[in-house]
């Protein structure tokens, strides 16, 4: 009898052990990120619900786009890359290291002018080269590098669009991402910036002065994409987790346009 009783709970524990094993998601893993620096934040909550939902984990890699797409063509090893240009995702599939139609358009954004909280004017995006400058105060535009950074790019077209480039170009000072142009106005070295909007929702230091219109440069496309020497099976689960709704709600209350709004 006691044998008996003792071979029944023996396997009560271990159906127990069983039943709690299976619960658990069938594998874990751990996949890397390679992810525009204006992403950090929104992203950063993102992979916390997906580790929460499948298990597995992410190690985030912050740059700038431009960054982040060299060091993946010369082989840093990144399972997803998170791009806010439509270029340098290009550069990356040109480079053969997409598998094929692994890529996905997940959010979009908009470019604005900022200014330090503490101050009052401009109140809108001043409308000649000489009101911007005058606007200026004396002081620095910070923006990303214009010639390779997402952000600083859709700017500068923005700004050219407008009339105002030549007159601003001098007072320009550029960062290595757009995070590093927010700081400036956020700590009060650069008197205006133009970053994402949700930048500048993200720091209180600083205000939006004006949304820069959209038809004043390209659309502004997060692409992602799993990469081919990567865990492409686990990569592909982010990416589609990326692309849920669940995902889509964080990317959204962080100020990112939803997928479904991104034009291209």
């Amino acid at each position: 009898m006691f044998l008996s009783t003792r071979r029944y709970t023996l396997r009560a524990l271990f159906t127990a052990l069983f039943l709690s094993a299976s619960s658990l998601p069938s594998f874990a893993d751990r996949i890397t990120v390679f992810a525009a620096a204006s992403l950090g934040g929104a992203l950063d909550d993102v992979a916390a619900a997906f580790t929460k939902e499948t298990g597995h984990e992410t190690v985030l890699s912050y740059a700038g786009s431009s960054v982040l797409a060299r060091q993946i063509t010369l082989g840093a090893p990144a399972d997803v890359f998170l791009s806010a240009s439509t270029d340098w995702m290009d550069v990356v599939e040109d480079a053969g290291l997409l598998p094929k139609d692994s890529r996905r358009d997940f959010a979009g954004n908009r470019i604005v002018l900022v200014a330090p909280a503490s101050t009052s004017s401009p109140a809108e995006i001043p409308a000649s080269a000489e009101a911007f400058q005058s606007a200026l105060e004396g002081g620095k535009l910070a923006m990303a590098l214009v010639d390779s950074i997402p952000a600083g790019q859709y700017g500068k077209a923005a700004l050219v669009a407008l009339g105002l480039w030549k007159g601003v170009e001098p007072h320009l000072v550029q960062t290595d991402n757009v995070r590093a142009a927010l700081a400036l106005v956020a700590l009060g070295e650069a008197r205006l910036g133009i970053v994402y909007a949700t930048d500048a929702l993200a720091e209180p230091k600083v205000r939006k002065v004006a949304t820069l219109p959209s038809s004043t440069h390209a659309p502004i496309t997060y692409p992602g994409a799993v990469m081919v020497n990567g865990d492409v099976k686990t990569a592909t689960t982010f990416l589609e987790f990326l692309l849920a709704p669940t995902a889509q709600d964080i990317l959204t209350d962080h100020g990112f346009l939803p997928a479904a709004k991104v034009v291209r």
